[in-house]
This record gives structure tokens, C-alpha cells and sequence, in this order.
């Protein structure tokens, strides 16, 4: 028998203030056609006053207990993916583990920008098929309309507030790609692109939050590359093709990169999960408040082959491939 982490619960959230494109009209040179047509995206949310990330994140971890029919009690560990922390530290974790109610465990977060939640799921596999934990939640969450630079239209118009949750559990398969849970997952970096996409701020550097900044055309033409790559080396991993896959859930950032990721692929988009409209950019959140919606409204059936995919700054990028 093989030892597999297994997604047995989802959730997700989403702060209660809609913002459509036509907002951003009233104080920068822009449309709402302009934004669709660059983007897919037509609104997004944005977290209140007094409304933070760990606050998004204990949402949705709630729901996906409550859908996994468990309690914080039957966590082991709590693994939160962002890049807009409450504070310098104590992680956003711990915090969801005390908002939780849980005693005992361990909780950290995991930095990649867009592409966190894929390193969090990944390392949260890891320590399940280690044996150090048996159920670990895993957490997408961000507040990035706090480091926006509203007077950019390039970049501040992208961008939302979500959190999204899986619930892993351990699970015995057979060792074959016909397993329920992980199968694989791949992951790059390259330090040398830092300057494509980043924030202009920083304890150790200045001090302050600082802003987001980003070359939205270089980016543009590494992602879709990049994803195309690392999706092929998950399902090879696995020793799958992507003519198997039945469902594809990309970080959601750019209508554009979503569909030239799954032309390349050779995917029609009926197979790839897309939300970007409704929610923009949520960074680290967007894949887990996808795979949240669509299994919400029933689109995956038990046993299909599904794999998620992002790239973010650093530039991080990476995929893994799961069945569901």
C-alpha cells in the first residue's frame, strides 16, 4: 500500500465588498471594456476596514472542515500560503490555529507569491506521506488590495482579496496513477526575474509594506511558457499525458495566460476551471477558491484527474497534479 494525501474537504471566502471595473473609472484613465479585454477580469472583492488576512483565512478553513465533516481538533497541522501577512510574524497560521480553537499541532506559513498554495500543498504532502501528520489544512489567503498602488492602472485594476482551503487527509492507494490524492508535483524559482513582478517595500529594505510592481508583458510571456512546462512535468512525474486530464485549475490572473496555458496543453477550455472574472487576482488564494467554487457546484466526480498550476513573483512557478 502507498500512503496518499488525499483533498477531502473545501472551502472558501470572500470579503463581502464587490468591486466592478466601473469603479476604477472614476479615478484613472481606464474602462471597464479596457480591463476585460487585457485581463477577463470585471470585478473583485476587497476585505473592510479591520478585515485581515487571517481573518479571510479562519473563513474558509471553517468551510472546508465543515464540507470535510471534521473538527480543528482533527487537524495536525495548519499550512497558510501568503504574501500579505497580518505582521512581520507571528505567521498568519497560528493565528487561524488559535482562531480555530485548536491546542495542539503546528502551524506555519509558505511565501511564493501566486504560486504559494501550490508549494504549501506540496510540502502539506510531504509531511503526510512522511507520517508527520495524517490531516493537515492548507490555506490560500490574501489581502493584496492593501499593497496596491492605486494610482497604477496596470496593476491595481487585477487584483482582489480572497481566501480558499483544501482539507488533506491520509489515505492508503494502491501506488499507481489510478490513485485517489497527490500523484505528483513540480516546482521552479529563479531568483534572477525578481524584478518582473515584486513589492518595493520590506522590513530589512525599507521598513514599510511598500507597493506592488510589475513588467506586465514580460510576465505575460513567462507564464504561459513556464506553466505549460511544469504541467508537463507533474504528469510526467506521473506517468500521465495531459489527454487524461479532465480538469485543469490555474492560478487565476489573466484570462489570456489561462487559455494559451491550455493551448498549449492541447486542452479545450471546457476542461479548465475559470473564476478570474469574478474574483481577479487573489494571488496564493485563487487556486483554492477555484478548486472551492467548482466543487461546490459539482463539477468534479470521484476519481477525476485534476491539476493546478500558477507562477508568481520570485518568479516561483510549479504545478500538482491531484485525483480527486
Amino acid at each position: 500500500m502507498t500512503r496518499r494525501a488525499v483533498i477531502i474537504g473545501t472551502g472558501h471566502y470572500l470579503p463581502a465588498r464587490v468591486v466592478p471595473n466601473a469603479e476604477f473609472a472614476a479615478t484613472l484613465d481606464t474602462t471597464d471594456d479596457w480591463i476585460v479585454s487585457r485581463s477577463g477580469i470585471e470585478r473583485r472583492h476587497f476585505a473592510a476596514d479591520g478585515e485581515f488576512t487571517s481573518d479571510l483565512a479562519t473563513h474558509a478553513a471553517r468551510a472546508a472542515l465543515a464540507r470535510a465533516g471534521l473538527t480543528p481538533a482533527d487537524i495536525d497541522a495548519v499550512v497558510v500560503a501568503t504574501s500579505t501577512p497580518d505582521f512581520t510574524f507571528p505567521a498568519v497560521a497560528t493565528q487561524v490555529q488559535a482562531a480555530l480553537g485548536m491546542e495542539r499541532g503546528f502551524a506555519f506559513d509558505v511565501q511564493a507569491v501566486c504560486a504559494g498554495f501550490v508549494f504549501a500543498l506540496a510540502n502539506a504532502n510531504g509531511m503526510i506521506l512522511s507520517g508527520q501528520a495524517d490531516r493537515v489544512l492548507v490555506i490560500g489567503a490574501e489581502t493584496f488590495s492593501r499593497i496596491m498602488d492605486w494610482t497604477d492602472r496596470s496593476t491595481c485594476v487585477l487584483f482582489g482579496d480572497g481566501a480558499g482551503a483544501v482539507v488533506l487527509q491520509a489515505q492508503d492507494g494502491a501506488g499507481t496513477a489510478q490513485d485517489r490524492g497527490i500523484l505528483a508535483s513540480d516546482l521552479h524559482s529563479d531568483g534572477r526575474y525578481r524584478d518582473l513582478l515584486y513589492v518595493d517595500g520590506g522590513v530589512s529594505r525599507s521598513g514599510t509594506a511598500g507597493c506592488l510592481r510589475m513588467q506586465g508583458r514580460e510576465v505575460f510571456r513567462h507564464a504561459v511558457e513556464k506553466l505549460a512546462a511544469t504541467a508537463q512535468g507533474a504528469l510526467a512525474k506521473a506517468g500521465l499525458s495531459a489527454a487524461e486530464l479532465d480538469w485543469i485549475v490555474p492560478h487565476q490572473a489573466n484570462l489570456r495566460i489561462i487559455r494559451g496555458t491550455a493551448q498549449k496543453l492541447g486542452l479545450a477550455m471546457d476542461k479548465v476551471v475559470v473564476t478570474v472574472q469574478d474574483h481577479g487576482n487573489t494571488s496564493a488564494a485563487s487556486i483554492p477558491l477555484a478548486l472551492s467554487v467548482a466543487a461546490a457546484e459539482g463539477r468534479f466526480a470521484p476519481g477525476d484527474l485534476v491539476l493546478t498550476e500558477a507562477i508568481g513573483g520570485g518568479l516561483s512557478w510549479g504545478a500538482v497534479l491531484l485525483r480527486w
